[in-house]
């Protein structure tokens, strides 16, 4: 495992991108920075980010060879990851919110990036960019957002939170997941953000709506039960759980 420090860029998910297209990068290689400039989330969201307060870092995990329908396994694997790491820190009432949000509560805490890199029907790749808020204490543009030590009083020191996250990472990924699809989807459905009861939803013709949501399936589609009983599902840009 190479971890890159850096004192700031753009993106650590953009930094660990060029990098490993200019030269040979080994299996886990890691980039961290203090401050991340432009951090960004899914849909292109601004990820605000106070430097110095904060982790922003990138995996390069190779040599995946995951077919593309199980693409969202890789999600499923580092979100739980996170859930765990955080435990050890005794983060109380960890939540995924789909497709890849870590809440404390209904607040979140950090967020999740991955990008792949596919060749043929398989996923050769990916780069796996996570941001965790963490001594943060006021956030002016994210009224959800909160971080650990807000949540739990408690001033952190970021190499410790940081190692050990890195560690809980290394080992899922290490592991042949790709075999443990019904039990890592049995794991990710006990933390998984407002499921079985009823909630607001959003879709993409900005209509609001009631329903439940049911469960995520294998390719990462978010089933939910409309309140007439119909059941849809939903990709990543068709709708939003609103809290």
């Amino acid at each position: 495992m190479q971890i890159i420090k850096l004192d700031a860029t753009q993106s650590t998910n953009t930094y660990l991108k060029d990098l490993s297209l200019n030269r040979e990068l080994g299996d886990f290689t890691v980039v961290t920075t203090k401050n991340q400039t432009l951090g960004r989330g899914q849909l292109n969201a601004k990820w605000e980010s106070e430097p110095g307060k904060n982790l922003a870092f990138s995996v390069l995990k190779k040599n995946i060879e995951l077919p593309i329908q199980r693409v969202f396994l890789v999600s499923v694997c580092v979100s739980l990851a996170i859930i765990e790491s955080l435990k050890d820190f005794e983060i109380p009432d960890l939540r995924i919110k789909w497709p890849n949000d870590i809440l404390s509560g209904n607040r979140k805490i950090g967020g999740i990036l991955i990008e792949n890199v596919i060749s043929g029907s398989k996923i050769k790749q990916s780069i796996i960019g996570f941001g965790l808020n963490v001594n943060q204490k006021s956030f002016k543009n994210a009224p959800h957002a909160s971080s650990l030590e807000n949540i739990t009083g408690v001033d952190y020191n970021l190499d410790e939170v940081f190692y050990s996250v890195i560690e809980h990472l290394h080992q899922n990924l290490i592991r042949p997941f790709q075999s443990m699809e019904e039990e890592l989807f049995k794991q990710y459905h006990t933390h998984l953000f407002k499921i079985g009861q009823m909630s607001s939803f959003r879709d993409q013709n900005d209509k609001l709506f009631q329903g439940t949501i049911q469960e995520v399936s294998i390719d990462g589609y978010l089933l939910v039960k409309h309140e007439n009983g119909d059941l849809h599902e939903y990709g990543l840009k068709e709708i939003q759980l609103l809290y």
